[in-house]
């Protein structure tokens, strides 16, 4: 017995109903009798001759990564763009995209979080205004063939055989990475080639791939390390409203480790800043983001839900009890990776508050200064 969704082969996974056995483990994704073949979902493709329409022109060194990964692309190569945050992966997938769409292939940009499919839907349309750009997501399945097709990693089961391109960002991070069954889903989704984009990347994907790195942001600016401060939670607490006091001119992303401490730490600083809270399991947390983006608070408290992806000008950022097991080595890099991004405020400050100096946040020291080394 056979899935032919997901690969499995595990006897003990599959389950025997009216006559036939069906699989279990990919089961979310619907119902899959064993040995069925998978059919080929059709979409449209015609051929689209189109460039993206930049506020700011690409610097030379992203100029010059742009041009590699597509080159290596039409070579039929994988390839893995290794990038530190800020960046601009986006942008430099943008000539692979035209290259592909000017063939008559299809395109597709798939991202392990909803919120960040959202924004890149409309990131992407307004980069190429004549393009027909459509979000498949919880909550936006009605519509399921565009010119770019932008998903989460969880509706490519939807695409089997389709794409002839598939960009892949944020593969190092939950629910993607480790997962069998999305990581098969998604080799099932693409009949061409991968571009994987990280700033923080898995050690076996790096060996899968060609290798294109860039550890320079566009406004040349090097990569804000934060200022780690050891000492026990209610000193951390202290420091929080000192700094909250001193950069009173910025907003700032606090970062906690657990849904408790974001509503604990929302009602402490009440008294002393204006501030909301997201997490996993907050029902209007698009709603909370917006605000924040519209300065209608200071500071946004929450897990580390938002450790990728938004990006607001001008942001500090403080992680509270950075010791906890929550915060990762990779995790912290895209935590801090959320201060200077911008023009107008390239370099930025984080503060790193922890209990012991943890091995995460050593490594995440260390990797941020190689980065600006290599730069």
């Amino acid at each position: 017995m056979k899935c032919f969704r997901c690969n499995n082969t595990d006897p003990t996974l599959f389950y025997y109903d009216s006559g036939v056995y069906y699989c279990r483990k990919c089961i979310m994704f619907s119902r899959l009798d064993a040995n069925t073949p998978i059919k080929k979902v059709t979409l449209s493709k015609k051929m689209i001759n189109t460039s993206p329409k930049l506020k700011y022109p690409l610097t030379p060194k992203q100029k010059e990564t742009s041009h590699k990964v597509c080159t290596l692309l039409k070579q039929g190569k994988d390839v893995f763009l290794y990038a530190c945050t800020g960046a601009g992966k986006t942008e430099i997938t943008y000539e692979s995209i035209c290259a592909y769409l000017k063939e008559g292939k299809k395109v597709c940009f798939a991202i392990s979080r909803r919120q960040v499919v959202l924004e890149l839907k409309e990131r992407l349309q307004s980069v190429f205004p004549s393009l027909h750009v459509i979000c498949v997501a919880q909550g936006y399945t009605d519509e399921i063939d565009g010119d770019i097709i932008v998903c989460t990693m969880h509706q490519l089961y939807r695409y089997p055989y389709c794409f002839d391109l598939l960009i892949m960002d944020e593969v190092d991070a939950f629910p993607y990475i480790g997962n069998e069954v999305l990581e098969t889903i998604a080799s099932l989704s693409c009949i061409g080639q991968k571009l994987y984009l990280s700033a923080t990347p898995d050690e076996t994907l790096l060996h899968k791939s060609e290798v294109v790195t860039l550890f320079q942001r566009p406004h040349g600016h090097p990569l804000p390390i934060p200022k780690v401060f050891v000492c026990s939670k209610f000193i951390q607490f202290i420091l929080i409203i000192y700094y909250l006091n001193k950069y009173k001119s910025h907003q700032i992303l606090l970062f906690v480790p657990t849904i408790q401490d974001c509503i604990t730490m929302h009602y402490l600083l009440k008294p002393f800043v204006s501030n909301a809270y997201v997490h996993s399991q907050f029902v209007n947390k698009d709603q909370v983001l917006q605000e924040f983006h519209n300065k209608s608070f200071r500071c946004l408290i929450s897990t580390t839900l938002l450790e990728r992806g938004i990006t607001i000008p001008d942001v500090y950022v403080f992680v509270y009890q950075a010791n906890h097991s929550v915060f990762t080595c990779s995790s912290l890099i895209q935590i801090f990776g959320r201060i200077g991004r911008s023009f107008t405020s390239p370099e930025g400050k984080g503060i790193c508050l922890c209990s012991t100096y943890s091995d995460a946040i050593k490594n995440c020291i260390k990797q941020l200064k190689q980065m600006n080394q290599d730069a």
